[in-house]
């Protein structure tokens, strides 16, 4: 029986000790083992075998990107105004055994550093720079933590402001300014809508009143080209069937009523030809009409014979 009890006692011990030799590291992370209260070795991800009692795990370090966000400070420019900036660091453990023994604690003393580091670049900033200058102050911020912290095993990858707030009066003063910087672009815009929307209508207007005098250009060059086909055509007819200067006259004389209802002056000037042409035209309807009044005016003939005087007995 006692056999057995110590058999089950020495099982036992075996088995504490090799569950405390054999270590399992994760993906992304180190172990950092001291051999009797000395660094050692650090442990990769994967499996280990430690030596009971003699080695130890000293830390256990995240080797992943850490984000680290610190409360708002008060900062002040170099126009004497306090702003509160609060301020989001992204660093990385690249060194368990220097983040483990250089420093204590690796995130206060990166807040600290920030705060420091954050003070002595907006102090020399006023504080228009200051809201307008976001990575210029990031990238300075960067470069001297990253410098601070790399004795430290720890790699700085990126420094961000998550706010800059002013003094509460500079804020209402900086609204104000906003709003009447909105309302000059409102006005602007308003007034630039109206120009557009004049010098379209202009514009329109333009199109329109040169397609008018357009359409009347063409309007009158046909009219024209159509009395001068009709006059070339009355010519030709003329000069084809060798027309009299009767005929011409009495053209001329159904031309006038439409002469005379132009807009033109009314001085008519009359040729030497046609002035002799409507003398014989008014010579031949005289010489007809005095033809019809001879007619009128003939003695009827008698009916028979006329009877000579009587004759007297011898």
């Amino acid at each position: 029986m006692a056999g057995v009890i110590a058999a089950a006692v020495i099982a036992v011990v075996l088995l504490i000790f090799l569950v405390r030799a054999v270590r399992i590291v994760p993906q992304a992370r180190a172990m950092v083992i001291e051999r009797l209260g000395r660094y050692h070795r650090t442990l990769t991800p994967g499996l280990a075998i430690l030596v009971p009692v003699v080695d130890r795990v000293r830390d256990r370090i995240d080797l992943r990107e850490q984000v680290v966000s610190f409360p708002p400070q008060p900062v002040i420019t170099e126009d004497n105004l306090v702003v509160g900036i609060d301020t989001v660091i992204y660093f990385q453990v690249t060194d368990p055994r220097a983040a483990t023994y250089e420093i204590a604690n690796v995130i206060r003393a990166i807040e600290q550093l920030t705060v420091t580091t954050l003070r002595n670049v907006i102090g020399g900033m006023n504080l228009e720079a200051t809201l307008t200058s976001r990575d210029q102050i990031n990238g300075q911020l960067r470069g001297v933590l990253d410098e601070a912290t790399g004795r430290w095993g720890i790699r700085v990858n990126r420094v961000e402001l998550k706010a800059i707030d002013p003094p509460k009066s500079i804020q209402d003063s900086m609204e104000k300014q906003m709003r009447a910087e909105r309302d000059r672009r409102a006005a602007i815009l308003t007034a630039e809508g109206v120009k557009q929307s004049e010098i379209l209508r202009a514009e329109g207007e333009k199109q329109a009143a040169i397609l008018r005098a357009e359409g009347e250009r063409e309007a009158q060059i046909l009219t024209a080209q159509g009395e001068a086909q009709a006059i070339d055509t009355v010519f030709r007819a003329i000069h084809e069937g060798d027309a009299d200067q009767k005929l011409l006259a009495y053209q001329y004389l159904q031309t006038l009523p439409r002469i005379a209802q132009g807009q033109a002056s009314k001085l008519w000037i009359v040729p030497s030809e046609l002035t002799t042409a409507l003398g014989g035209l008014g010579g031949l309807f005289g010489g007809a009409d005095q033809a019809d009044k001879t007619v009128g005016t003939r003695p009827a003939p008698s009916e028979g014979p006329s009877a000579g005087p009587p004759s007297t007995g011898s």
